[in-house]
């Protein structure tokens, strides 16, 4: 069946077979998200999953990486899910990996051993955005999942053997509560220890509360620089043990990728020489200087 757009997933997942099991976001109401309005969450009918299953095997029977859409295929049962990634297992024989949006709630929804067994149908990452380790700030993004569920969630992933990739958004405090914003993410992924992270900007898309809240001077947005020195600060005080980072969405003004801690003062070298205009940039970030 035709995918239902808008189809969103991972930059790391863009060679994935996109196989979409829910439409649109269980949660759906974060102030800074346009992705699925107008777009109501379901569980889309079984029968419709499993014929995507089967004329992807048609074309790609080698896939390797499977990534389940839409917003959180996780507020699935296990009883709807498992069935799914069975069937994965059975059509493709080179499958390697399944990964899929979570929001913490829904993992927290989740027993230990649901989590195993969706390990052991090849479910091994999970990406889940953090956002802020701000509460404060979580709440006024009316962001359903609490930063304390989101770690939580991280951490029992990583017990069970499911790999996290971890997303925060700079600039989600905006100018006032930038320094909150900084610090407390720091603290909230330091406790988590993911295996990926990812860093995106805040980009204010007409029609999302966010926006309304920048035309109305209630949110201050940041400068291209503030953005970057928002990176800097992070990664300065970050002490995570085995980490892949990355800043590669088109959001960001910088390309950063390194491991950490291995490369942690490489990647501050990198944002310091953006930051005195000796590194190639998007050009807008002049703009923003």
């Amino acid at each position: 069946m035709p995918i239902i757009d808008p189809a969103i997933r991972p930059p790391a997942e863009a060679d994935s077979f996109l196989l979409q099991v829910t439409t649109g976001c269980s949660a759906n109401t974060c102030t800074f998200c346009g992705a699925y309005k107008g777009k109501p969450f379901a569980i889309k009918n079984s029968h419709e999953i499993m014929s995507d299953i089967h004329q992807e095997a048609i074309h790609y029977p080698d896939t390797r990486r499977v990534f389940l859409m839409d917003g959180d295929a996780l507020a699935m049962d296990n009883t709807r899910l498992i069935p799914i990634l069975d069937e994965l297992n059975k059509t493709f024989p080179y499958l390697a990996r399944v990964s899929a949006y979570a929001n913490g709630f829904n993992i927290m929804r989740k027993s230990d051993n649901e989590l195993q067994a969706l390990l052991n149908k090849k479910l091994r990452l999970i990406y889940i955005g953090l956002e802020s380790g701000s509460q404060s700030i979580l709440d006024m993004c009316q962001k359903k999942a609490t930063a304390e569920d989101m770690t939580k969630a991280v951490q029992r992933c990583a017990q069970i053997g499911i790999k996290s990739s971890v997303i925060v958004l700079l600039g989600l405090g905006g100018k006032t509560h930038s320094k909150t914003h900084v610090s407390d993410t720091i603290k909230v992924l330091n406790q988590m220890q993911p295996r990926y992270l990812s860093f995106l900007s805040v980009m204010l898309i007409p029609g999302t509360k966010l926006h309304q809240q920048q035309k109305a001077g209630v949110f201050k947005e940041l400068t291209a620089k503030e953005l970057l020195q928002e990176t800097h600060d992070i990664i300065q005080g970050l002490d995570l043990k085995m980490t892949v980072f990355r800043t590669d969405h088109a959001s960001n003004y910088l390309s950063l990728e390194g491991r950490l801690p291995h490369d942690k003062q490489r990647l501050l070298t990198q944002v310091k020489y953006a930051l005195t205009g000796r590194h190639p940039l998007r050009p807008d970030f002049y703009r923003g200087l």
